[in-house]
């Protein structure tokens, strides 16, 4: 009889989340059912979804087309302004990550998910951990669509199809760091609603980066200063090296190590925070 009961127990849980991994003690259990539980919500959400995708594009079109004159610009570094922008592109979707992942933690803190799982055996880096896996499957997706996208409409990657691997990877990493960027701003807001509202500071820093013109190029001193002290110009520019002047490993590792740095600080905070504010 008990044997017949466990598959139904099983697949029992606070908001489907099963009772094999509210019972056991597996991190690694509780991150990959939680995991899975992130994708299908975030893929379910189109309100989210599709301008998370449709607006970074639209801005490609827009920039590229408009683009074709600063080439022209002594010591621009191509003459094929989509191959400069696109890397702009990709991180404009990445940033898209605070979003989402802010919504998804800012759901479950509004709705007591959070509260009622701490009563389980649930750790939290898995419940922190696990609120990421959304916006990987989503951004790595949209981060493909975007490079199909360029190379369709004339960009080139110099470093080949190797760059272009580490261009992906390079951008998976960027999305992680601002989806972790979002789950601290859930946290400290307890809402929804108020930590989708970080994602309009992450795109004015991008706007104020070396988004659409190379640092060395940019005429107004001030705004060189601000774009030379803007994390978001190192992050646009290591996988723009990839596609313009070959395997710099020094654009590679500031923008690898500021993304990876974003993401160990905010995951981190996030989780001390949740155990003070959300958990205690």
């Amino acid at each position: 009889m008990s044997a017949a009961a466990s598959p139904a127990g099983a697949a029992a849980g606070p908001a489907g989340v099963p009772a094999r991994a509210r019972g056991s003690s597996s991190l690694d259990l509780q991150v990959r059912t939680l995991a899975r539980r992130s994708i299908r919500r975030t893929l379910r959400q189109p309100v989210l979804v599709v301008p998370n995708v449709v607006f970074p594009l639209f801005m490609l079109a827009v920039l590229s087309s408009a683009g074709k004159e600063i080439t022209k610009v002594k010591g621009f570094p191509t003459h094929s302004y989509i191959t400069f922008i696109i890397s702009a592109t990709l991180i404009q979707g990445a940033a898209g990550a605070v979003t989402i992942a802010g919504n998804a933690l800012g759901n479950d803190i509004e709705t007591g998910f959070l509260r009622r799982i701490a009563l389980t055996p649930v750790k939290v880096p898995a419940l922190i951990i696990s609120q990421l896996a959304g916006v990987a499957v989503l951004g790595f997706g949209q981060s493909v669509l975007y490079l199909l996208v360029g190379l369709a409409g004339g960009a080139s990657v110099k470093t080949g199809v190797g760059g272009a691997l580490v261009v992906l990877a390079l951008v998976l990493l960027t999305i992680l760091a601002f989806g972790s960027v979002g789950l601290l701003a859930a946290v400290f807001t307890g809402s929804a609603q108020q930590a989708q509202g970080v994602f309009v500071i992450g795109l004015g820093l991008l706007f104020m980066s070396s988004m659409m013109m190379p640092r060395n190029l940019i005429t107004s001193s001030w705004f060189k200063e601000v774009a030379t002290y803007n994390p978001m110009s190192y992050l646009v520019e290591a996988p723009r090296s990839l596609f313009i002047t070959g395997w710099n490993a020094q654009a590679l590792e500031l923008g690898g190590g500021i993304a990876a740095g974003i993401l160990v600080f905010f995951l981190t905070a996030a989780a001390s925070s949740m155990r003070r504010k959300v958990l205690a």
